[in-house]
């Protein structure tokens, strides 16, 4: 070891996460060597943000591999993509067997266990690793999803512990996932469930605002009350904070943002993977597909000019109930995304054969992420009493919760539609469980149609396992078509 290394990490790339991770491993007494494509941003850097800590600098990936103690520990924080394979390329002459590069980007969990599998044939102990909680999260305790080559986790378990969050029992949020592309696997499914709640929110605030008429500042006290009970999550919360903002007129600004919502794709990842395993996870679909429809606002001011609605969009009946109504249909709305999730997860993990922790990855998500919430405790608990829990909907708490908010859900959907307020992913949450409820669906009207214009075969209760074909119409032959599955 070279007299210079002394640094514990390196981290490239010196954007807002980059630099507020990198203040935050030097708070819990790690010292970090950072690096940035463009120099310059390292000597601003430590001469502002990092002045008077143990940070250190360099000018090179060289000097940076230099300055740092073995197993070298090089964690990136740059754009997902070709400039994580670029970096990876630049740093592997620099490092020897042993040594562990860490993505700590929103990489595709595709690119993550490819790059597990290309760095474990030079001995390099590749790690994918989901971060969450925003710039505030990375500066105070993020939520952290690592996964990769397991022998890495002894290595920065230490860092990685002590910069999370912390759950209300002093529990870190942060754990091994698993395997490969595991952690970013995780970190995708959990911006997928983002996405949902982000949208059941707004659906609620839509019914609230068009069906009942309330003003900013009543339904700011509505989402505060809430915070204070079972709905108690960060998002409520900046909800219930967004709607309080008043603009330099003294106006509410949430009201004079363009309703065109962006995306940077992981929710999109999330619903491609889910039809890709066979997995229903139609709220997050919904939501994606939500954020679509609010981008084609130009078509949507002409329509709104063409097609017609209901004439009466005024609610008729008890505001207070109905408020209490709302409340229970997110709620149960939100399990229903819950359990979506933790399905697509089970169902990777078969695929890929990871070991996935169930009680672990709600854990993580406690604290420092954007779904935190107290609602992840009770599906830790979940998963405490049975590791092997099916499906999140079969376990007690989550039983007894959907039946008793059911009535108050299809109330809230009724009404909405009574009224004209789309409700994609309240609605598409109620349509799941009465789905998975059902013993009997109507797919076997489907088969029939399949049978009969494609000869496609079918089942028969009475004769399980065996695939037959009907001559529907007494002139179509006997001949089924090979099955496959899409």
């Amino acid at each position: 070891m070279s007299d210079q290394a002394t640094a514990d990490i390196g981290l490239i790339g010196l954007a807002v996460m980059g630099q507020n991770l990198i203040l935050n491993m030097n708070d819990h007494g790690f010292k970090v060597c950072a690096f940035n494509r463009t120099v310059s941003k390292v000597d601003h850097f430590l001469q502002n943000e990092a002045k008077g800590t143990q940070i250190i600098g360099a000018h090179s990936i060289e000097e940076l591999c230099a300055k740092l103690k073995r197993p070298r520990k090089v964690m990136l924080l740059v754009k997902a993509g070709s400039a994580v394979d670029a970096f990876i390329e630049q740093l592997l002459p620099h490092l020897e067997q042993g040594d562990i590069i860490i993505d700590g980007g929103n990489s595709h969990f595709p690119d993550t266990n490819r790059r597990c599998e290309e760095l474990k044939k030079k001995g390099i102990l590749y790690v994918g690793s989901g971060v969450s909680g925003g710039e505030e999260g990375a500066r105070h305790g993020p939520s952290l999803m690592p996964g990769g080559h397991p022998d890495a986790w002894p290595a920065i378990k230490p860092i990685f512990q002590a910069i999370a969050a912390k759950a209300p029992d002093g529990a870190p949020c942060c754990d091994w996932v698993g395997e490969d592309g595991a952690g970013h696997y995780v970190k995708m499914v959990h911006n997928g469930i983002e996405y949902g709640d982000m949208q059941l929110i707004s659906e609620i605030y839509h019914i609230m605002r068009e069906g009942l008429g309330l003003s900013d500042d009543e339904m700011a006290d509505i989402f505060d009350e809430w915070n204070k009970e079972e709905l108690d999550s960060f998002l409520i919360e900046i909800t219930r904070d967004v709607l309080r903002f008043k603009d330099t007129d003294g106006k509410p600004l949430v009201e004079k943002i363009l309703d065109k919502a962006g995306q940077k794709g992981t929710g999109k990842w999330t619903g491609i993977d889910s039809l890709d395993r066979g997995i229903p996870v139609t709220l997050i679909g919904e939501a994606v597909y939500a954020r679509c429809l609010s981008s084609l606002k130009e078509e949507r001011v002409r329509a709104s000019k063409i097609l017609k609605g209901p004439s009466n969009v005024q609610f008729q009946g008890d505001k207070k109930t109905f408020i209490d109504q709302l409340g229970q249909a997110l709620y149960a709305s939100k399990i229903v995304s819950y359990a979506q999730g933790f399905m697509l997860m089970r169902q990777a993990a078969t695929d890929f054969g990871w070991n996935l922790n169930y009680a672990g990855i709600a854990l993580m998500w406690r604290g420092g992420c954007i779904i935190r919430s107290v609602f992840l405790g009770q599906i830790k608990e979940a998963f405490n009493k049975n590791p092997k829990l099916e499906n999140l909907l079969f376990d007690k708490f989550f039983v007894d919760a959907a039946a008793k908010a059911q009535d108050a859900w299809r109330t809230v959907i009724g009404s909405a539609a009574t009224l004209g307020i789309p409700t994609p992913a309240l609605s598409t949450a109620l349509s799941f469980y009465d789905g998975l409820r059902h013993e009997r669906l109507p797919a076997n009207m489907i088969q029939a149609q399949r049978d009969y214009f494609g000869a496609h075969t079918y089942e028969r209760l009475d004769k399980p396992g065996e695939h037959v074909h009907t001559n529907w119409t007494g002139s179509g032959g006997n001949v089924a078509a090979s099955t496959y599955n899409a």
